[in-house]
């Protein structure tokens, strides 16, 4: 794939509409990978005036703020906002809901003011403005699919209904879990729990999880977060149902039915 970076775009003379923030998951994780080559299919697709900051791109902070290093996160956002500013970002689209959060909810603070939106929020909406074209009897047509909130997106952002939009125009079968929307159940990876060891108990939480997704029968789970899925895989596994049952990002189920 040619993704361009800030720095090509601008030596060219374009300036880029869209920052694709890939974050640290999407562009280290092998499974987070696919998410991000899912995303840049669609928005080549579109012909959207994108751009990413390559190796210029840190990670947010946002692990290190939740586990209590505010040092390390405002270092790591003050070299962000510095990046950003001198490109004159206007408006950043995450495939992460951490990015996403800390870019639209922390970053104002310290000088970087950007319109900033989810991959959810951006593909209803370009699915609304007839931008995206989805084919008739898709991948996932009649099947059984359960939609995973994550908490970073629902919870704290309130953003329930456009992943769901979404779904709904694949002609399949959405499910909605007795966890669900502000009532969710976090897959156990939020707060920098994702690096850190487990704290006693006797059951993981994406064990538990992954319990309430099998419970519903459904063939595919739909998430929207690199952590998420990550956590919903290895509850399945633990469950011995990994085979049996798919974790897919919104934007893989979208460029499995585009036309």
């Amino acid at each position: 794939m040619n993704v361009k970076t800030f720095a090509e775009k601008i030596s060219e003379g374009i300036q880029p509409e869209i920052l694709f923030w890939v974050g640290c998951a999407g562009s280290f994780d092998a499974r987070a990978q696919k998410v991000t080559k899912a995303f840049c299919t669609i928005l080549d697709a579109c012909e959207i005036n994108y751009a990413i900051l390559g190796n210029e791109e840190q990670c947010t902070g946002d692990p290190a703020r939740r586990a209590g290093n505010e040092f390390v996160f405002q270092m790591l956002a003050l070299q962000n906002i510095q990046t950003m500013n001198m490109y004159e970002v206007k408006k950043i689209v995450a495939t992460c809901p951490h990015c996403f959060n800390i870019l639209k909810n922390d970053y104002p603070a310290l000088g970087g003011n950007y319109e900033v939106m989810h991959h959810s929020d951006y593909l209803n909406q370009l699915i609304k403005e007839g931008r995206i074209k989805l084919k008739e009897g898709g991948d996932f047509k009649g099947k059984k699919i359960a939609y995973h909130d994550s908490c970073y997106l629902g919870r704290i952002n309130g953003i329930y209904e456009a992943p769901r939009s979404v779904l709904e125009e694949l002609d399949l079968n959405l499910v909605d879990l007795k966890r669900s929307k502000q009532n969710g159940l976090c897959c156990g990876a939020g707060g920098a729990q994702m690096f850190k060891e487990d704290e006693p108990g006797n059951k993981r939480i994406n064990v538990e999880r992954a319990e309430e997704l099998l419970a519903t029968g459904s063939d595919v789970i739909a998430a929207n977060c690199p952590f998420c899925i990550t956590m919903l895989q290895d509850g399945l596994k633990a469950k011995d149902q990994q085979d049996k049952v798919m974790v897919y990002d919104l934007s893989e189920m979208i460029v499995n039915n585009m036309q």
